[in-house]
């Protein structure tokens, strides 16, 4: 029997899912998983890569030590975040997490440069005060740029840290805001007129490519060897990959984001798409039209700041029994990383939530409307009519949510509370595996 294993991370949890083919199915079992989240130093929000790193080893030997060892391994994570590494491949600075601030003055300049309705027609990349334009453009005043030698994705420098090769995976690129979307190469007429040096800009591989062995030090702590293979890194992508779809309907991956879209043969740039703030990423053999949505966060974040220790089937209770009935735009910036989203939601509502309830409520609420927005623009956009619309990832397990999004969105929810990403991950490397028999 052959297995592979997705190593899928995401802002808030990663996870290593075994997975092989049995009977024409693909089988898969979680072997570990770990908690994951930004961190504060000096004043910025930063992922601790070291500590992820060393996660991403911890779940190898879980995967050998309950008997599966990987013919391949896959690495997918969140995308727009990255590492610059100087001539000496050493990290330059921290490995900034895409909710900090630094960017607030770099917008600006880039859109001095390059005006933001030429950046979309160009790239088709929504707005997003994190993408790694405008990262990349905080870097540059900083100075960082002039020490760096090599960028990498954050998928891409995990592999380089478990091989020692550098590669830069397409889907992930795709989502910089620096990729061409009718060239499907990185835009170097954006590159030279932000003055990127172009030497951070390499050649891009798609899913399937082999990365290489894993380091001769890491196979000898984790006990054997594999090849680690590209999957979609980018996790939306691999997420897209694992839905067992007979149509072309919507979905939404539901996670930290909510990604709300459909997949389409080329990327569509007009003044509607860039008004109503769509993207087109990457997929395999097509693109991926969709939108941001703030999703689970805005959740998660109410529960860590009003009741840490209770269960999120007791929250769905609480929420359901709750009469509150307004809602807030959870898009707006104040969401994005407030310092308490308790007062994020005060101080967007007219009507204070009076309890615990009544926020959550307010919370799922404001997310199922969000849908509806969404699902209502990508009808306008495409021309098309959905009746279905597919709901992948952690938040497709909390049921009444679904039932909300079942009544804004007007369709049918087929909700598939199974880990997307890390399937769609396997299924790259099963492929892989059978045109190298």
């Amino acid at each position: 029997m052959k297995y592979y294993l997705a190593i899928d991370i995401g802002a808030s949890s990663g996870r290593h899912i075994v997975g092989w083919e049995e009977n024409g199915e693909i089988k898969t079992e979680e072997a570990y998983r770990f908690k994951n989240g930004v961190e504060y130093k000096d004043g910025s929000l930063v992922w601790n890569v070291e500590r992820l790193f060393k996660e991403v080893i911890n779940g190898l030997k879980a995967a050998q030590e309950k008997g599966y060892t990987p013919a391949s391994i896959g690495v997918d994570t969140w995308a727009v975040d990255y590492a610059l590494l100087d001539k000496e491949d050493k990290l330059i600075d921290e490995v900034f997490a895409y909710r900090d601030s630094r960017t607030d003055k770099a917008i600006d300049g880039v859109h001095r440069t390059i005006c933001f309705n030429e950046l979309y027609k160009r790239t088709g990349i929504q707005y997003q005060p994190f993408n790694t334009v405008y990262q990349l453009y905080a870097d540059k005043l900083s100075g960082k740029l002039d020490e760096a030698e090599t960028m990498l994705m954050l998928p891409d420098y995990l592999n380089f840290l478990l091989t020692g090769v550098k590669k830069q995976e397409y889907t992930n690129a795709t989502s910089t805001g620096l990729f061409n979307s009718e060239t499907h190469d990185w835009d170097t007429e954006i590159i030279s007129k932000l003055c990127f040096p172009k030497k951070l800009f390499g050649g891009l591989f798609q899913p399937q490519t082999v990365v290489g062995e894993l380091k001769k030090e890491i196979a000898d702590e984790i006990g054997f060897n594999t090849t680690v293979v590209l999957p979609a890194t980018h996790d939306t992508a691999s997420a897209v990959e694992g839905i067992p779809m007979t149509d072309n309907s919507p979905y939404i991956s539901s996670g930290t984001w909510s990604l709300l879209g459909i997949k389409v043969d080329k990327a569509i740039t007009d003044e509607n798409s860039r008004k109503a703030n769509y993207s087109n990423e990457g997929g395999i053999g097509y693109y991926r039209y969709q939108k941001n949505i703030m999703g689970m966060w805005v959740v998660n974040c109410l529960r860590d700041e009003l009741c840490p220790a209770q269960s999120f089937p007791e929250i769905v209770k609480e929420a359901e029994e709750s009469n509150f009935s307004e809602y807030a735009d959870v898009n707006d910036s104040s969401f994005l990383s407030p310092v308490s989203m308790k007062a994020a939601f005060d101080n967007a509502l007219k009507t204070k939530p009076q309890s615990t309830g009544d926020y959550f409520r307010c919370a799922y609420l404001s997310l199922a409307h969000s849908y509806k927005t969404a699902l209502c623009e990508l009808k306008a956009n495409t021309g098309k009519k959905f009746d279905k619309l597919y709901i992948v990832g952690g938040g497709a397990k909390n049921g009444f949510l679904n039932r909300l999004t079942e009544e804004f969105c007007e369709v049918k929810v087929i909700a598939l509370p199974t880990e997307a990403s890390a399937l769609g991950n396997i299924k790259q490397q099963i492929e892989r595996g059978k045109q190298n028999v």
